[in-house]
C-alpha cells in the first residue's frame, strides 16, 4: 500500500453531507466534504442486514445489523417467529475486554461471524481480520497449511472467555500448479506430495521420481506403475484419482510449457533500508503452455494406457478426470486454446477410449470462467449443460449415452446467471436469473425453480430489485435479502415449497441518512448504437447540486466483459458520490462488450478491448446532456483502474473528440502484457494484429488528451511493466502526460493518497481551477475536527 497517505477527517455532519450555499467548484470545502464523506456516512443507514448464518443442522440462523455507534447479532428462529439476541451482547463485552485487556462494548465486538458450540451454550470466533472467516486457496497443488487463526471461545452460562493458544501448522506446502499465475513453483516438489489412499484403504497412490507409484497402507514397500516420468514429462500427482472400485487410477502426465516471471524491485520495503527483489510465476497471452495427457493405469497388473488425444489436441486446459460412480469411465472438461471449443469428453475405464459427450463450438468465445455449468444426473445417464447457443445462456438436459439434447430447461430472451442446486430426486433446479420482465432493470438478480424438462418455472424473488438468498440446510425455508440504489436493505423469510412469506425479518432504516442530505443516485437508460437495445447506468450529483450551473461530467468505467458493474443494490456510500463532491457529475454505464446481456452484447469484445462500448457510453452521455442543460459534454473525464485503467487511457486514444482527461490506474494497457486467462478469453489465440489494434502502447503516439497514469511497484495482478512501456512510447512522441508511481503499492489507485491525486488532476483540467493547497486543507481539518469534538 502507498506509504503517503491522508487520514479522514472528522466533522460536523452537517457540514458534509448537508446541502451548503452554492459556490465555486473544486473549493475547500468541496473537498472537506469528499474527504470526510465515508466517515460521515457509514452509520447513518441502521437496520442494514449482513449475511445471515444457518445454525448447524437447524432452521435457525443469525445475522449481523448495523446500529447506531456499530453493529449487533441477532438471533431468528422460523418456527416459532421470534427475532432475538444470541447472546447479551454488554455481558460478552465485558467478559471479552477483561480476557483480552482491550476495550469492547456491546455495539463493538471485535468479531463479524461466530459458531455455536457446546450444544449452544457457547460461541467460537476469531478476533481481527481472521473474524469475517478464513478461506484457503485452491487450484492444483497446493501451500502452507494451517488449523486457522485463533479460534476464542466464549461461555453463554457464565460468560467468561478462554484466550485461544498458537495456531498450528500443519500443511506440507509441496505440490505444483497453483494456476498459470502465482508463486514460483517447480515440478521437483511433486515427488514429496502426499499420497491419495484407495477407496478400500488397502493402497496409496503417489508419484516417486516422477512416476506413478504404489503401495500397501502402513508399508514402505513401493511398486512403480510408469517408468517413463521425468522432469520434462512428469505425472502430477494432483491429479492422480481411484476408481470407486480401487482397481483403476486416472492421471495426467504432464509436459512442462514455458515458465514465465515476473520481476519485482521494492524500494521502500518496511523492514530494512535496502530495496528487495522477488519473482512471481505469470504466464501472459501466447506462451506455451502445459500439455496434459491423460491415462488409465490397472492397478493390480501394473499396465497404463495413454489416451488418444484426437478429441482435445491443443488444451488451453482440462478438468480433473472425475470417476462414475460404478467405476466404468472417467469424465472430463477440455477447453480448447483461443476458448472457440469446449467438450465434455468421457473415457471408458477398461479400453481408454474417448468420446465427446458435450461439444460446444463457437465463433467467438466460450465464456468458461462465468458461464460453464455442468452437473451430471443419476451417475451420467443424463447431464444438465449450460449454453449460449441460441443467443441468451441457458440450462439444457443432455441424454449421457447419446449425447443428444432432450429438451432445453430454460428458455426466453433473458439469461440464466448461476445454478444455486440441482435436486436429482425431486428433478428440479433452483437458479438465479436477469432480463425476465421487461422494462425492468435486466441486471437485477432473481431466483427461480425450475423442473428438468422446462415445466414449472417458479419465481422465488418477486420485488423489483436485486436479491440475494440463502437456504436452510433441508432446504424448508430462505431468506431473501434485496435492494436497490434508491430502495434501503430488506431481509425476508420464506417458505421454499410454495415460496410464501414466513415473515419480514429486517427492514433498514435510513432516516437519518436522508436527513443528513443523502440522495440515491439517479438511474438513467438510454439506447445504444443499435438504436435499439437499452444502456443501463447512474447519475451522482453533488450534494450542493445547482441545476442553474454546467457541471463537467466524469466517468467511472471499467469495461471488463467478465461482468457488469453498474451498483444495483443500495450503498450509503460510494467513492463516486465523494468524487461528485468536489463539483461533478459522475456517471456509471455498462456499455456493449461487458456481460449479463445476450450472446451478441457480449460478443462486442471479441478480439476487440479498445471498443469497450464506447460508441454506447457516448449516445448515453448525449442523451442525459439531451435532457439536462446542466450535463456538460463539452468537458468530460474518465477514471478507472486495472482493465478500467485500460479503459480511461484508451477513451482518450481512440475518441479525443469526446473524451478530454483521464486518470488512469494499474492499467492492463496491452493485452500481450496481461495475465494469460484473462486476456486471451476475450482477445482470443493465437496472437495477432488484434492485439496490436487494443493496445495503449501502440497507440500511445495519438494522446491528445490529459492523463495522470498510476501505478504501484509491486502490482502482482497486472504487470506493472505495461505501465511503464506507455510511459516510454509518450515520451518518444513528446507527449505531456502525468505520473504517480507508489512504493510498496501492490494493484490499486493510490489509496486516499491516490484519491486526492485524481480530485486534483480532473479539477485543474476539467474544473479548470487551482485545488486547494494541501497544507490548507490539512489544518483546516485539524480546526473542523477541533470544532466537532468541542
Amino acid at each position: 500500500m502507498p506509504r503517503v497517505s491522508l487520514i479522514a477527517p472528522v466533522f460536523v455532519l452537517a457540514a458534509i453531507v448537508a446541502p451548503l450555499a452554492v459556490s465555486a467548484q473544486g473549493t475547500v470545502a468541496d473537498y472537506h466534504r469528499a474527504m470526510g464523506l465515508r466517515e460521515a456516512t457509514q452509520s447513518l443507514a441502521v437496520g442494514v442486514p449482513d449475511t445471515p448464518t444457518w445454525v448447524a443442522a437447524t432452521n435457525r440462523f443469525w445475522f449481523r445489523r448495523s446500529v447506531a455507534g456499530g453493529n449487533e447479532f441477532v438471533l431468528v428462529s422460523p418456527d416459532s417467529k421470534t427475532v432475538a439476541p444470541p447472546f447479551d451482547h454488554a455481558r460478552l463485552a465485558d467478559a471479552l475486554s477483561t480476557a483480552a485487556k482491550a476495550k469492547y462494548t456491546a455495539v463493538t465486538l471485535p468479531f463479524t461471524t461466530f459458531t455455536f458450540t457446546d450444544n449452544d451454550h457457547a460461541i467460537q470466533f476469531v478476533i481481527g481480520p481472521g473474524g469475517a472467516g478464513a478461506a484457503g486457496g485452491g487450484g492444483r497443488g497446493g501451500g502452507p497449511g494451517f488449523d486457522g487463526p485463533p479460534m476464542w471461545k466464549c461461555s453463554l452460562d457464565t460468560y467468561t472467555c478462554t484466550p485461544p493458544g498458537p495456531a498450528r501448522g500443519t500443511g506440507r506446502g509441496r505440490g505444483v500448479g497453483g494456476g498459470l499465475n502465482g508463486p514460483v513453483r517447480s515440478p521437483f516438489d511433486i515427488n514429496g506430495a502426499d499420497p491419495k489412499k484407495s477407496p478400500d484403504g488397502k493402497f496409496e497412490a503417489f508419484v516417486n521420481n516422477y512416476n506413478v507409484a504404489i503401495r500397501p497402507t502402513g508399508s514402505r514397500e513401493t511398486k512403480l506403475l510408469s517408468t517413463d516420468g521425468s522432469e520434462g514429462g512428469y505425472y502430477d500427482p494432483a491429479s492422480l484419482a481411484w476408481s470407486p472400485d480401487s482397481t483403476k487410477l486416472v492421471v495426467y502426465k504432464v509436459t512442462p510449457g514455458y515458465r514465465r516471471f515476473l520481476h519485482y524491485v521494492e524500494s521502500s520495503p518496511e523492514d530494512q533500508l535496502q530495496p528487495k527483489d522477488s519473482v512471481m510465476q505469470y504466464a501472459k497471452p501466447g506462451d506455451v503452455l502445459d500439455v496434459e495427457r491423460p491415462f488409465v493405469v490397472n492397478v493390480s497388473t501394473g499396465t497404463s494406457q495413454a489416451v488418444d488425444n484426437a478429441l482435445f489436441p491443443n488444451a488451453y486446459d482440462m478438468t480433473p478426470m472425475a470417476w462414475r460412480k460404478d467405476s466404468s469411465a472417467v469424465t472430463f472438461e477440455y477447453n480448447q486454446r483461443g476458448h472457440q471449443v469446449y467438450r465434455v469428453i468421457e473415457v471408458k475405464a477398461d479400453t481408454a477410449h474417448a468420446r465427446v459427450l458435450i461439444d460446444e463450438p463457437i465463433k467467438t468465445f466460450f465464456c468458461y470462467s462465468g458461464k460453464r455449468f455442468r452437473s451430471d444426473v443419476g451417475d451420467g445417464k443424463e447431464i444438465i449443460w449450460m449454453s449460449e447457443r441460441d443467443g441468451w445462456n441457458h440450462l439444457y438436459l443432455y441424454d449421457g449415452a447419446t449425447g443428444a439434447v432432450k429438451n432445453p430447461i430454460t428458455k426466453g430472451d433473458w439469461a440464466v446467471r448461476a445454478v444455486v442446486r440441482v435436486d436429482d430426486e425431486a428433478r428440479q433446479i433452483v437458479f438465479t436469473a436477469n432480463g425476465m420482465y421487461p422494462g425492468k432493470d435486466p441486471y437485477f438478480v432473481h431466483y427461480y425453480r425450475i423442473n428438468f424438462d422446462g415445466t414449472g418455472l417458479t419465481p422465488l424473488t418477486t420485488a423489483d430489485a436485486n436479491h440475494a438468498v440463502w437456504f436452510s440446510p433441508d432446504r424448508q425455508y430462505y431468506v431473501d435479502s434485496y435492494s436497490r440504489v434508491d430502495l434501503a436493505p430488506v431481509a425476508e423469510l420464506h417458505k421454499t415449497a410454495d415460496a410464501s412469506l414466513v415473515m419480514t425479518v429486517q427492514k433498514a432504516d435510513i432516516s437519518a441518512l436522508v436527513k443528513a442530505g443523502w440522495k440515491a443516485p439517479e438511474v438513467f437508460v438510454a439506447k445504444a448504437r443499435d438504436g435499439k437495445t437499452d444502456i443501463w447506468g447512474v447519475i451522482y450529483r453533488p450534494s450542493n447540486f445547482d441545476a442553474s450551473k454546467k457541471y463537467p461530467v466524469i466517468e467511472n468505467i471499467y469495461a471488463g466483459p467478465q461482468g457488469s458493474f453498474v451498483p444495483k443494490s443500495f450503498q450509503a456510500y460510494n467513492a463516486m458520490q465523494a468524487q461528485a463532491e468536489i463539483g461533478f457529475i459522475v456517471v456509471q454505464i455498462d456499455g456493449m462488450g461487458t456481460n449479463y446481456r445476450s450472446k451478441a452484447f457480449h460478443d462486442v469484445a471479441w478480439q476487440n478491448l479498445k471498443d469497450a462500448g464506447f460508441p454506447d457510453r457516448i449516445l448515453w452521455h448525449k442523451a442525459a446532456a439531451a435532457k439536462y442543460p446542466w450535463y456538460d459534454i463539452s468537458r468530460v473525464g474518465l477514471y478507472g483502474t486495472s482493465a478500467g485503467g485500460q479503459n480511461s487511457l484508451g477513451g482518450l486514444l481512440f475518441f479525443p473528440d469526446f473524451y478530454k482527461v483521464a486518470v488512469s490506474a494499474a492499467g492492463c494497457h496491452d493485452n500481450r502484457m496481461d495475465k494469460i486467462w484473462w486476456n486471451e478469453q476475450w482477445m482470443g489465440w493465437p496472437i495477432g494484429e488484434q492485439y496490436a489494434a487494443s493496445s495503449n502502447v501502440d497507440n500511445a503516439y495519438r494522446l491528445q488528451g490529459k492523463v495522470l497514469l498510476v501505478v504501484g511497484e509491486m502490482d502482482h495482478n497486472v504487470d506493472p511493466s505495461s505501465t511503464m512501456q506507455v510511459v516510454n512510447q509518450l515520451i518518444k512522441h513528446n507527449k505531456d502526460f502525468d505520473l504517480l508511481v507508489v512504493p510498496g503499492m501492490d494493484h490499486g489507485s493510490g489509496g486516499a493518497y491516490g484519491d486526492h491525486k485524481r480530485f486534483d488532476f480532473f479539477a485543474r483540467n476539467l474544473l479548470r481551477v487551482t485545488p486547494p493547497d494541501w497544507r490548507v486543507l490539512e489544518a483546516a481539518t485539524k480546526r473542523t475536527s477541533a470544532t466537532s469534538v468541542n
